[in-house]
């Protein structure tokens, strides 16, 4: 028998039937389910130091256990020494099994150690389903070792959802595990 992540396996046991019921879904194949996770973060700093954008791709790389890759400016911006083509930031598109793994570390392990915190904001959805959170310290999550740290940064990370509104992508979030904040 081969591993299937803790997380997935709720969602077809548990979640798939608890959506179905609330929104009234004819068919289980209507029910939203979580497509992909993006982490990104932008290293501003890379235009002077090249090597902040390889610690970037490590840091994330150790967090996920996926290689990530840098992206590239788009275009010259003269007032901040830019070039179209330079390495700016860094970013890993998570999926499947890993993308699971990923959502209960984050929620049981990283979202806690965050300094005073009281749940994750319900106000980061985009209207399509998508949820953006953004955290502030790349220590939060255990993988990184905190003496090999060169400088604290943040990062973005980007829930994609196959549901046609908020309330529905909200919905799979919350009997994900993600804590949205009480009203």
């Amino acid at each position: 028998m081969s591993y299937v992540p803790r997380l997935k396996q709720e969602y077809k046991d548990r979640i798939v039937n608890s959506l179905k019921e609330e929104f009234g879904y004819k068919s289980i194949m209507q029910v939203p389910k979580l497509e992909k996770i993006v982490l990104s973060r932008g290293v501003g700093q890379a235009v002077a130091d090249k090597k902040l954008i390889d610690h970037a791709l490590d840091e994330l790389s150790t967090i996920t256990g996926q290689k990530a890759v840098s992206t590239l400016s788009k275009k010259d911006v003269a007032s901040f020494k830019l070039r179209k083509g330079m390495p700016i930031g860094a970013k890993v598109t998570l999926r499947g099994e890993r993308m699971y793994e990923f959502l209960d570390r984050l929620v049981t392990t990283a979202l806690p150690r965050v300094r005073d915190f009281r749940g994750v904001k319900a106000t980061g959805f985009d209207g399509r389903g998508n949820y953006n959170l953004g955290v502030t310290e790349q220590i939060i999550f255990p993988e990184i070792d905190i003496d090999k740290v060169n400088k604290i940064s943040g990062m973005d990370i980007t829930f994609v959802t196959s549901a046609p509104t908020d309330k529905e992508a909200k919905s799979l979030l919350q009997e994900l595990g993600l804590p949205f904040q009480k009203n």
